[in-house]
C-alpha cells in the first residue's frame, strides 16, 4: 500500500480521536448535551473513538513494513504522533478560541519535526 493512504488514514483517525477526547470539552455548550451525566459523556466519546480505530488499525496494518507498508513500528508511532499534534493544534485553534498558540508551542513542534528526521534517518 502507498505510504500516503497510511498518512491519510492516520489522519481521518486522529480527527475522531480528538473530538473522542476533547470535543465532550465542549458539550456544555450544545443545549441537547448540556445536563448529560459524565457516564453518558464517556459514552459517547466510546462511540466517537470506535471510528477513530476503524482508520487506525488499516492505517498501522497497512502502513507496516511487514504487512508490505512503507513504515517500521517506529516510523509509524512517531507519524502518529506528529500527526495527532497537528489535527490537535488546529482543533484547537478553531474551536477553543480562547486558547493561544506560543512560540513555545512552535518550538515544541520543531522538535518533533526534528524528531520525525531522526527516526526517519537509515
Amino acid at each position: 500500500m502507498k505510504p500516503h493512504y497510511t498518512i491519510m488514514l492516520l489522519i481521518m483517525s486522529n480527527i475522531f480521536m480528538t473530538l473522542a477526547w476533547y470535543g465532550h470539552l465542549k458539550f456544555s455548550k450544545i443545549p441537547a448535551f448540556s445536563s448529560l451525566s459524565l457516564i453518558w459523556i464517556i459514552v459517547i466519546s466510546w462511540g466517537i473513538a470506535f471510528f477513530e480505530y476503524c482508520f487506525q488499525v488499516p492505517a498501522n496494518r497497512y502502513g507496516f513494513v511487514e504487512n508490505g507498508g512503507a513504515f517500521n513500528i517506529w516510523q509509524l508511532k512517531v507519524l502518529q504522533e506528529v500527526i495527532t499534534l497537528s489535527v490537535f493544534s488546529i482543533f484547537t485553534l478553531l474551536v477553543f478560541k480562547n486558547e493561544t498558540f506560543r512560540l513555545n508551542h512552535l518550538i515544541g513542534f520543531i522538535f518533533l519535526i526534528l524528531a520525525v528526521y531522526f527516526i526517519f534517518k537509515e
